[in-house]
């Protein structure tokens, strides 16, 4: 799916759990934000078995601020922030506009200069590369959910994904433990 530099991006999890689930999304988008504490949980739970590696997808027509949110994830995982941004982005995310990003930014201490506006948009290039790779995937909406290679097609809810990587597993041969 993609190369080794890119693929420890944005990782949720132990960088060596052997399934990857990946989520494709977009900040403005309600099921995503619904869906991010439901895959955490699954991480969390997994005894280091699975990892979340999440990739932008801004939804530009109906989500107007979901792009600049992107950049501020981005801006903010520069800083080393990206989950807890990631986290006030969708506790937030009726209020995106470009104040609000610089404030989440100062309650996380980060140095909000490349933030929003022109000095963000250096990091277009990184949201561009995830939003390709999910066109180039068949990604159409969010969240869009891959079990490692394997798109995921059913809820997003902590049993239902469990027991699709625990089938996934059996037909390789390995199974994923989980707690609870």
């Amino acid at each position: 799916m993609e190369d080794e530099e890119f693929a420890v991006r944005h990782v949720y999890g132990a960088l060596d759990a052997p399934v990857t689930v990946v989520e494709f999304a977009d900040f403005e988008c309600p099921y995503c934000a619904a869906a991010a504490p439901v895959l955490r949980a699954l991480v969390d739970t997994s005894e280091n078995q699975v990892r979340l590696a999440f990739r932008h997808f801004p939804l530009f027509q109906p989500h107007p601020y979901a792009l600049t949110a992107a950049l501020a994830s981005e801006a903010a995982s520069e800083q080393g922030a990206f989950w807890p941004m990631h986290g006030l982005l969708f506790k937030h995310q009726d209020r995106l506009a470009d104040r609000d990003l610089v404030r989440y930014a100062a309650e996380l201490d980060l140095d909000t200069s490349s933030l929003v506006g022109a000095p963000a948009q250096r990091f277009g290039a990184a949201i561009e590369r995830d939003y390709r790779e999910a066109a180039n995937l068949g990604v159409h909406g969010t969240p869009t959910v891959f079990l490692g290679q394997d798109p995921y097609t059913g809820r997003i809810e902590l049993g239902a994904l469990r027991a699709e990587i625990g089938r996934l597993g059996r037909r390789r041969g390995v199974e994923p433990r989980s707690r609870g």
